[in-house]
Protein backbone atom coordinates (compact mmCIF):
# COMPACT_ATOMS: atom_id res chain seq x y z
CA UNK A 1 0.00 0.00 0.00
CA UNK A 2 0.85 3.54 -1.18
CA UNK A 3 0.45 5.46 2.73
CA UNK A 4 1.23 9.05 3.30
CA UNK A 5 0.94 10.51 6.83
CA UNK A 6 -0.44 14.20 6.96
CA UNK A 7 0.92 16.56 9.57
CA UNK A 8 -0.54 19.84 10.10
CA UNK A 9 1.36 21.97 11.85
CA UNK A 10 1.73 25.67 13.46
CA UNK A 11 4.33 26.64 15.41
CA UNK A 12 5.86 22.89 15.59
CA UNK A 13 9.81 24.04 16.12
CA UNK A 14 10.48 21.96 19.23
CA UNK A 15 8.86 18.50 17.84
CA UNK A 16 8.81 18.54 14.17
CA UNK A 17 12.64 17.37 13.70
CA UNK A 18 12.01 14.27 16.19
CA UNK A 19 8.25 13.58 15.14
CA UNK A 20 9.64 13.51 11.41
CA UNK A 21 12.23 10.79 12.52
CA UNK A 22 9.95 8.73 14.73
CA UNK A 23 7.28 8.43 12.06
CA UNK A 24 10.17 7.66 9.46
CA UNK A 25 11.22 5.11 11.62
CA UNK A 26 7.60 3.54 12.23
CA UNK A 27 6.52 3.52 8.64
CA UNK A 28 10.20 3.17 6.82
CA UNK A 29 8.65 3.09 3.16
CA UNK A 30 5.24 5.69 4.04
CA UNK A 31 5.44 9.32 1.96
CA UNK A 32 5.33 11.94 5.29
CA UNK A 33 3.43 15.87 3.95
CA UNK A 34 4.01 18.14 6.45
CA UNK A 35 1.14 20.95 5.60
CA UNK A 36 2.51 24.17 7.63
CA UNK A 37 0.40 27.35 7.82
CA UNK A 38 3.20 30.09 7.89
CA UNK A 39 4.62 29.15 11.23
CA UNK A 40 6.57 32.19 12.60
CA UNK A 41 8.71 29.26 14.49
CA UNK A 42 10.37 28.12 11.33
CA UNK A 43 8.87 25.27 11.74
CA UNK A 44 8.14 24.90 7.65
CA UNK A 45 12.18 25.19 7.11
CA UNK A 46 13.10 22.36 9.77
CA UNK A 47 10.62 20.26 8.35
CA UNK A 48 12.56 20.67 4.99
CA UNK A 49 16.07 19.94 6.37
CA UNK A 50 15.12 17.20 8.23
CA UNK A 51 13.40 15.57 4.65
CA UNK A 52 17.29 16.03 2.81
CA UNK A 53 18.23 13.93 5.89
CA UNK A 54 15.30 11.35 6.25
CA UNK A 55 13.77 11.37 2.84
CA UNK A 56 10.42 11.14 1.32
CA UNK A 57 8.94 14.27 3.16
CA UNK A 58 7.47 17.38 1.33
CA UNK A 59 6.16 20.60 2.71
CA UNK A 60 3.10 22.29 1.88
CA UNK A 61 3.48 25.83 2.87
CA UNK A 62 0.44 27.60 3.49
CA UNK A 63 0.19 31.65 3.47
CA UNK A 64 -1.42 31.71 7.08
CA UNK A 65 -3.19 30.11 9.80
CA UNK A 66 -6.14 28.56 8.34
CA UNK A 67 -7.06 25.59 10.53
CA UNK A 68 -6.79 21.90 11.42
CA UNK A 69 -10.00 21.03 9.27
CA UNK A 70 -8.46 22.99 6.44
CA UNK A 71 -5.11 21.72 6.80
CA UNK A 72 -6.41 18.10 6.20
CA UNK A 73 -8.17 18.91 3.40
CA UNK A 74 -5.07 20.04 1.98
CA UNK A 75 -2.94 17.46 2.55
CA UNK A 76 -5.82 14.72 1.77
CA UNK A 77 -6.00 16.39 -1.66
CA UNK A 78 -2.26 16.24 -2.34
CA UNK A 79 -2.63 12.52 -1.57
CA UNK A 80 -5.50 11.97 -3.66
CA UNK A 81 -3.82 13.88 -6.72
CA UNK A 82 -0.50 11.72 -6.25
CA UNK A 83 -2.24 7.98 -6.06
CA UNK A 84 -1.80 7.69 -2.41
CA UNK A 85 -3.71 4.25 -1.38
CA UNK A 86 -4.16 5.09 2.72
CA UNK A 87 -4.04 8.97 3.96
CA UNK A 88 -2.80 9.26 7.74
CA UNK A 89 -3.80 12.24 9.91
CA UNK A 90 -2.48 12.54 13.25
CA UNK A 91 -0.94 15.33 15.14
CA UNK A 92 2.82 16.71 15.25
CA UNK A 93 2.75 17.10 19.02
CA UNK A 94 3.54 13.56 20.19
CA UNK A 95 -0.10 13.59 21.87
CA UNK A 96 -0.63 10.53 18.88
CA UNK A 97 2.62 7.84 19.35
CA UNK A 98 4.06 7.74 15.83
CA UNK A 99 4.98 3.89 17.34
CA UNK A 100 1.07 2.88 17.07
CA UNK A 101 1.23 3.60 13.51
CA UNK A 102 1.44 0.35 12.09
CA UNK A 103 -1.32 -0.84 13.90
CA UNK A 104 -3.40 1.94 12.86
CA UNK A 105 -2.98 0.58 9.23
CA UNK A 106 -2.75 -2.45 8.89
CA UNK A 107 -6.64 -2.85 9.03
CA UNK A 108 -6.34 -0.84 5.58
CA UNK A 109 -4.55 -3.73 4.05
CA UNK A 110 -7.70 -6.30 4.91
CA UNK A 111 -10.15 -3.37 3.16
CA UNK A 112 -11.58 -1.59 6.34
CA UNK A 113 -11.87 1.99 4.80
CA UNK A 114 -12.05 4.39 8.60
CA UNK A 115 -9.31 3.03 11.40
CA UNK A 116 -9.84 4.99 14.10
CA UNK A 117 -7.13 5.55 16.91
CA UNK A 118 -9.43 4.94 19.94
CA UNK A 119 -9.00 6.20 23.67
CA UNK A 120 -12.11 3.96 24.47
CA UNK A 121 -11.74 1.05 23.12
CA UNK A 122 -10.57 -2.00 25.81
CA UNK A 123 -7.39 -1.17 25.61
CA UNK A 124 -7.12 2.54 24.99
CA UNK A 125 -6.46 5.23 27.68
CA UNK A 126 -5.41 9.16 28.33
CA UNK A 127 -2.76 8.65 31.47
CA UNK A 128 -2.51 12.44 31.63
CA UNK A 129 -6.34 13.77 31.99
CA UNK A 130 -8.26 15.34 34.95
CA UNK A 131 -12.04 14.10 35.35
CA UNK A 132 -13.31 17.19 34.13
CA UNK A 133 -11.41 16.75 30.96
CA UNK A 134 -12.26 12.99 30.63
CA UNK A 135 -16.55 13.75 30.87
CA UNK A 136 -15.98 16.73 28.48
CA UNK A 137 -14.28 14.53 25.48
CA UNK A 138 -16.34 11.10 26.78
CA UNK A 139 -20.05 13.20 27.07
CA UNK A 140 -18.78 14.98 23.52
CA UNK A 141 -18.45 11.85 21.84
CA UNK A 142 -22.21 9.93 23.53
CA UNK A 143 -23.23 12.99 22.65
CA UNK A 144 -22.26 12.64 18.75
CA UNK A 145 -23.36 9.52 18.73
CA UNK A 146 -26.58 9.80 20.64
CA UNK A 147 -27.43 12.69 17.90
CA UNK A 148 -26.05 10.91 14.73
CA UNK A 149 -25.67 7.88 15.27
CA UNK A 150 -22.96 6.76 14.67
CA UNK A 151 -22.06 3.76 17.07
CA UNK A 152 -18.35 5.12 17.15
CA UNK A 153 -16.31 5.42 20.15
CA UNK A 154 -14.48 7.75 19.93
CA UNK A 155 -15.55 9.91 16.85
CA UNK A 156 -14.02 13.07 17.88
CA UNK A 157 -10.09 11.31 17.66
CA UNK A 158 -7.32 12.76 15.35
CA UNK A 159 -5.61 9.75 14.62
CA UNK A 160 -6.72 8.29 12.20
CA UNK A 161 -6.35 6.34 8.63
CA UNK A 162 -8.78 6.62 5.44
CA UNK A 163 -8.41 4.64 2.36
CA UNK A 164 -8.17 6.98 -0.85
CA UNK A 165 -11.32 5.19 -1.99
CA UNK A 166 -13.63 6.02 1.03
CA UNK A 167 -12.23 10.01 0.45
CA UNK A 168 -12.84 9.80 -2.86
CA UNK A 169 -16.81 8.90 -2.39
CA UNK A 170 -17.29 12.24 -0.48
CA UNK A 171 -16.60 15.77 -1.39
CA UNK A 172 -14.17 17.26 0.54
CA UNK A 173 -14.94 20.45 -0.41
CA UNK A 174 -18.33 20.28 1.86
CA UNK A 175 -16.19 19.44 4.94
CA UNK A 176 -16.08 22.56 6.88
CA UNK A 177 -15.58 21.98 10.61
CA UNK A 178 -12.66 22.45 12.42
CA UNK A 179 -10.81 20.64 14.94
CA UNK A 180 -13.51 18.46 16.94
CA UNK A 181 -15.74 19.12 14.29
CA UNK A 182 -14.09 18.63 11.54
CA UNK A 183 -13.20 14.49 13.08
CA UNK A 184 -17.54 14.28 13.67
CA UNK A 185 -17.71 15.15 10.43
CA UNK A 186 -15.84 12.87 8.45
CA UNK A 187 -16.52 10.08 10.53
CA UNK A 188 -20.59 10.93 9.76
CA UNK A 189 -20.18 11.70 5.84
CA UNK A 190 -17.92 8.58 5.61
CA UNK A 191 -20.23 6.44 7.19
CA UNK A 192 -23.09 8.14 5.12
CA UNK A 193 -21.09 7.36 2.20
CA UNK A 194 -20.92 3.47 3.26
CA UNK A 195 -17.41 3.47 4.89
CA UNK A 196 -16.27 0.57 7.11
CA UNK A 197 -14.86 1.55 10.29
CA UNK A 198 -12.29 0.06 13.27
CA UNK A 199 -11.23 1.27 16.19
CA UNK A 200 -8.02 0.43 17.31
CA UNK A 201 -6.57 1.28 21.07
CA UNK A 202 -3.97 3.70 21.50
CA UNK A 203 -2.51 5.47 24.88
CA UNK A 204 -3.21 9.36 24.23
CA UNK A 205 -1.02 11.64 26.45
CA UNK A 206 -0.79 15.65 26.17
CA UNK A 207 2.15 17.47 24.75
CA UNK A 208 5.32 17.67 26.74
CA UNK A 209 6.65 20.62 24.11
CA UNK A 210 4.75 23.72 22.41
CA UNK A 211 1.72 25.16 23.31
CA UNK A 212 -1.69 23.51 22.75
CA UNK A 213 -3.86 25.21 20.05
CA UNK A 214 -7.17 23.88 22.22
CA UNK A 215 -9.65 26.45 22.76
CA UNK A 216 -13.17 27.02 23.89
CA UNK A 217 -14.31 27.75 20.50
CA UNK A 218 -13.51 24.18 19.19
CA UNK A 219 -15.59 22.50 21.68
CA UNK A 220 -18.47 25.07 20.68
CA UNK A 221 -18.00 24.95 17.40
CA UNK A 222 -17.94 20.97 17.67
CA UNK A 223 -21.07 20.59 20.09
CA UNK A 224 -22.77 23.01 17.71
CA UNK A 225 -22.71 21.36 14.60
CA UNK A 226 -23.07 17.69 15.83
CA UNK A 227 -26.87 19.43 16.70
CA UNK A 228 -27.24 21.17 12.75
CA UNK A 229 -26.21 17.74 11.79
CA UNK A 230 -28.44 15.60 14.15
CA UNK A 231 -31.31 18.08 13.83
CA UNK A 232 -31.13 17.87 10.02
CA UNK A 233 -30.92 14.02 10.36
CA UNK A 234 -34.41 13.87 11.80
CA UNK A 235 -35.73 16.03 9.35
CA UNK A 236 -34.83 13.50 6.80
CA UNK A 237 -36.03 10.69 8.71
CA UNK A 238 -39.57 12.70 9.17
CA UNK A 239 -39.68 13.65 5.47
CA UNK A 240 -39.01 10.22 4.65
CA UNK A 241 -41.79 8.87 6.77
CA UNK A 242 -44.50 11.49 5.22
CA UNK A 243 -43.52 10.67 1.82
CA UNK A 244 -44.10 6.75 2.68
CA UNK A 245 -47.02 7.39 4.61
CA UNK A 246 -48.56 9.43 1.74
CA UNK A 247 -47.94 6.76 -0.56
CA UNK A 248 -49.64 4.50 1.46
CA UNK A 249 -52.75 6.22 1.59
Amino acid sequence: MRVLVVLPTYNEAENIPNMLERVRAALPDAQVLVVDDNSPDQTADLAEKSAERLGQIEVLRRPGKSGLGSAYRDGFRWGLERGYEVLVEMDSDFSHDPDALPALVAPQAQGVDVVIGSRYVPGGSIPDWSLSRRLISRGGNLFADWMLGLRVKDSTAGFRAYSAEILGRINLDSIRADSYGFQVEMTYRTLQAGATLEEVPIRFVDRTLGTSKMSTYTVVEAFGLVTWWGLLRVGHKMAGLTKRGARAV
